[in-house]
């Protein structure tokens, strides 16, 4: 049975999409079969995969609506081993949609559950925010991972999203866990940066991811290119660092 895993933080550019399109790519490296669920309206994990957003017919707004199975929506991408679940900018429209809907924060589990055993990870990419659209990833999710970047206003607004997952395991989800906090955008030459890793770990001690993804050009490059940094450059540092967070990953649930 695959694991289903909430890539979320409220706060934008902290590389969410970055982690859960190059995640995704390096556990099919890996040779792990993984579905990527674009949950963000901005489809950035779609068009970073190479996706053309315009022309996909089904796609995560009809799966929550439930007018389309989830497995009508899977679109496969040029990364081998990873399928996708597109997003379109109509996705916006999902929130006020559902809002009077009964059981509106399990839409997406419900309609994922027929997949769960066809993937070894499943991957969902959330808005950033902490409204309906992200409560239905982390209602369906097994866990959640946290990426935080290594800047001044890092650790701000996280305690409103622990305390969102919070509220989840005790109304929603009550199995759903931390898999970890991954400190990204980090930069060895500036103090602060240190400062920032430092704090995490002091805070969060073993929840805190051991690979750190460090600020790299070919990482900003990879997107505007429709691929993942393991088909932009996989010599890359941070084709290395993804790869490591692969395994690092891998291993964390073999010994679970």
């Amino acid at each position: 049975m695959g694991k289903i895993i909430a890539i979320a933080n409220q706060k934008g550019g902290v590389g969410k999409t970055t982690t859960t399109v190059n995640l995704a790519a390096s556990l099919g490296v890996l040779e792990k079969k993984v579905l990527l669920i674009d949950a963000d309206p901005q489809a950035n994990a779609s068009s970073g995969l190479g996706i053309d957003i315009e022309s996909i017919e089904y796609g995560t707004y009809q799966v929550l609506e439930h007018t389309s199975a989830a497995k009508d929506a899977v679109i496969t991408s040029g990364t081998p081993n990873v399928d996708v679940i597109p997003a379109h900018i109509d996705l916006v429209a999902i929130e006020i949609e559902l809002v009077d809907k009964d059981e509106r924060e399990y839409m997406l589990k419900k309609a994922i559950s027929e997949l769960k055993n066809e993937y070894d990870y499943i991957l969902i990419d959330c808005a950033p925010s902490l409204g309906l659209l992200t409560l239905n990833a982390l209602t369906a999710s097994d866990a959640v991972i946290i990426p935080i970047q290594c800047e001044y206003f890092a650790l701000e607004g996280l305690g409103k999203l622990l305390n969102t997952i919070k509220s989840v395991q005790k109304i929603h989800n009550e199995a759903l866990d931390i898999e970890g906090m991954l400190l990204t955008m980090f930069d060895s030459r500036l103090r602060l940066s240190n400062q920032v890793v430092e704090e995490v770990k002091k805070h969060f001690s073993d929840m805190v991811f051991e690979t750190i993804i460090q600020r790299n050009v070919k990482l900003s490059e990879a997107p505007s290119y429709g691929e993942s940094i393991i088909n932009y450059d996989v010599s890359s540092r941070g084709a290395a660092n993804y790869l490591s967070l692969a395994k690092e990953l891998i291993k964390k649930n073999e010994i679970q």
